[in-house]
């Protein structure tokens, strides 16, 4: 592990304005990290990804997915939660990504940019030796994952699940535990999905009920959902879909 600790500066935080009037983030003073794996949870505008953004700022990576030397202009680009957040490191390292799903686009248009340019050409080299539009979405991320993710490296991914089916989501868990077991690697993902939520002794915390907290797989509500969906799909699909009385 390389991050351990994250710290709100919240006496100097606007706290009126979003994104500071998240409750989760309004009540952080400090998050410990204790796991290489840690899952961020919670419904949407919990504040999950807006904290996952602002720790990519303060690495250095753009927030709108990439790594330290990636430059693209992206509109609203920007964290403003990164300003008020401190991290601790032991010991520091400045390898990394954040993979931001909803903005993957861009980030795969500027590597063709680069591809285009004889002076940045690597031949796609860290994305499997083709270019990432040329790929299906999930084909694109696993290439991503497989060629680009590397030892001793901290990864931010923010609904990674977002472009892999149900089986390429148990590929990337294989990717995943290689990474972390076998070559130094810390991960910090934002996720809805139960699948890879049940990643073996992974930290979950959860941005539910204005604060964070961790909380056991079987106790979170995708699992549970979930399970009861799949035992229960005629009950539960029979009482959503009834007609108004």
């Amino acid at each position: 592990m390389f991050l351990k600790k994250i710290s709100l500066l919240a006496d100097s935080m606007p706290k009126s304005s979003y994104p500071f009037s998240i409750p989760a983030l309004k009540n952080l003073r400090e998050l410990e990290l204790t796991n290489k794996v840690t899952f961020f949870i919670g419904e949407n505008g919990s504040g999950k990804s807006t904290l996952l953004e602002a720790i990519a700022d303060k690495c250095g990576f753009h927030t709108a997915g990439g790594g330290k030397n990636n430059y693209y202009e992206v509109h609203s680009a920007n964290s403003d939660l990164g300003d008020y957040i401190r991290l601790s490191w032991m010991p520091k390292i400045t390898n990394g990504f954040f993979l931001r799903a909803e903005s993957f686009y861009h980030f795969a248009t500027y590597q063709d940019e680069l591809e285009s340019d004889k002076l940045t050409r690597t031949n796609y080299r860290a994305y499997g030796g083709k270019s990432l539009l040329e790929q299906s979405h999930g084909e694109s991320f696993l290439a991503l994952f497989q060629n680009r993710f590397n030892g001793q490296a901290i990864y931010l991914l923010d609904e990674p699940e977002a472009a892999l089916s149900p089986q390429r989501q148990l590929a990337f868990i294989r990717i995943l535990y290689d990474l972390a077991e076998y070559e130094d690697c810390q991960f910090i993902i934002a996720t809805h999905s139960p699948i890879l939520l049940g990643y073996p002794n992974a930290s979950i915390l959860s941005f539910d009920d204005g604060e964070i907290k961790e909380i056991q797989y079987e106790d979170t509500e995708h699992y549970q959902l979930t399970k009861y969906f799949l035992q229960h799909r005629e009950r539960m699909l029979s009482e959503l879909l009834k007609d108004d009385e």
